[in-house]
Parts: C-alpha cells; sequence; structure tokens
C-alpha cells in the first residue's frame, strides 16, 4: 500500500480487529459527536434510521455485578426487565465516573464486542435486533460504529436476545 493511501485509510478499532478474527463481515460508519453535558452524543444523519443504531448501556445487578443492555438508540431500557433476565431482582446504571474503569470505555464508547471480549460480562440485546437482520453497534470509539448481523454478534459475545426495551 502507497504511503498516500496509508494515511488515508481509517485505523482499524480494536472491535474491528476482533470482528476480523472471528471472520464476521462489518461495515465501518463514522458520525459527527457533540458535547452535551459532559459527555459526547452522536450526531445520527437523516439516512441512518435511528432504530438500527444500538446503544450499550452498562448497569450493576447485585446477584451479577456488571451486566450490558443493548438496546435501539431511540427507546428506553427497562431496568426491570433486565434485572429479571439477569437473575437480580435491581440493576443500576453504572455511574459515569466509574464506567472507564468498569468497561474500558467512555461513555458513547461502550461496545458489547469489546467489553465481552475484555470482561465477559453478560450481555442482553433486545429481540428486536434479531428481526431487523443489520444493526449498529459502537466500534470503541466515541463516532465510531460497525454495521454487522446482530444474531453473528450475539454469538461471538455469548449474548441472550430478549425483551429489555420499554413499552
Amino acid at each position: 500500500m502507497s504511503k498516500k493511501k496509508k494515511k488515508n485509510a481509517v485505523h482499524k478499532t480494536l472491535v474491528e480487529q476482533i470482528l476480523d478474527k472471528n471472520n464476521i463481515s462489518y461495515i465501518q460508519h463514522q458520525f459527527a459527536t457533540h458535547e452535551e453535558g459532559d459527555v459526547q452524543q452522536l450526531e445520527v444523519e437523516s439516512d441512518v434510521d435511528q432504530h438500527t443504531i444500538y446503544k450499550t448501556l452498562v448497569l450493576n445487578g447485585k446477584n451479577t455485578g456488571p451486566v450490558v443492555g443493548v438496546v435501539p438508540l431511540d427507546e428506553h431500557l427497562d431496568e426491570k426487565k433486565l434485572a429479571k433476565e439477569s437473575g437480580n431482582k435491581k440493576v443500576n446504571m453504572v455511574p459515569l465516573k466509574d464506567l472507564l474503569k468498569t468497561t474500558g470505555y467512555v461513555h458513547g464508547a461502550n461496545t458489547p464486542i469489546g467489553i465481552y471480549e475484555k470482561f465477559h460480562y453478560p450481555i442482553y440485546v433486545d429481540q428486536e435486533a434479531k428481526q431487523q437482520g443489520q444493526i449498529l453497534v459502537s466500534s470503541g470509539q466515541v463516532g465510531r460504529s460497525v454495521e454487522l448481523n446482530a444474531e453473528e454478534m450475539g454469538n461471538l459475545v455469548h449474548a441472550k436476545f430478549v425483551d429489555i426495551a420499554k413499552d
């Protein structure tokens, strides 16, 4: 590869390297971000359906410790449903100040693939992802995502597809 091409190529995140190693095909996406409070937020282009972009939320359960819930960007996680599915009475969001220490990622960059690779936390993906087929999840950097098959990702991270979005 020429130096010019190498300079313009987007470097691969750890998540993309993990997907390559496991022969899982994906498409890289980059989104602009803006600061809201003390965290970065995605600016989703109008040609991308927000319902196919999934956010990765990390919670703590008394029985299990950290658990990961993955739901569409335009929906909310139902903590009671996740608690029940994960064998906890109750789960609470990991405080922002503890997120990096708990997952290895900053807010907006959490990814089920990287979190599972590093920590093997239980992963719960909203069941709708299976029906959608192709979804987008963070690739471990704010503003970077990968589009991939939900079931292939689920198999890689040993995820359970369950109903965890608020009705």
